[in-house]
């Protein structure tokens, strides 16, 4: 698998591994909709339970609203998807909204 290099700015949603989709780069207002929309379909499909959110660079709330939205709609359709190495600052951001538990 190639390493999830990502230019300032961008983010990068995969499927490479089995049962897993990764998200690395920034997560923010700006990447936010195409994110959802490529978890939304890399989710769709069903074989993926695992969302790995080790190579998010930064996020913001529409970030975090984006990963929510994601599990929210796998789990919705059947598809329990559980998040897995959320960065710190995903993490306290999660807290602060009091949505930390939907991180694990």
């Amino acid at each position: 698998m190639a390493p999830n290099r990502t230019a300032k700015g961008e983010c990068r949603v995969a499927a490479d591994a089995p049962d897993t989709v990764s998200i690395s780069g920034e997560l923010n207002f700006v990447t936010a909709a195409n994110a959802l929309a490529a978890l939304r379909s890399a989710f769709g499909r069903g074989d993926r339970h695992t969302l790995d959110l080790s190579a998010v660079t930064s996020c913001d709330s529409a970030g975090l609203a984006c990963v929510l939205a994601a599990l929210s709609e796998a789990d919705q359709g059947g598809n329990h998807v559980v998040a897995r190495h959320a960065p710190e600052g995903m993490q306290a951001l999660a807290k602060v909204c009091g949505v930390e538990t939907m991180l694990h």
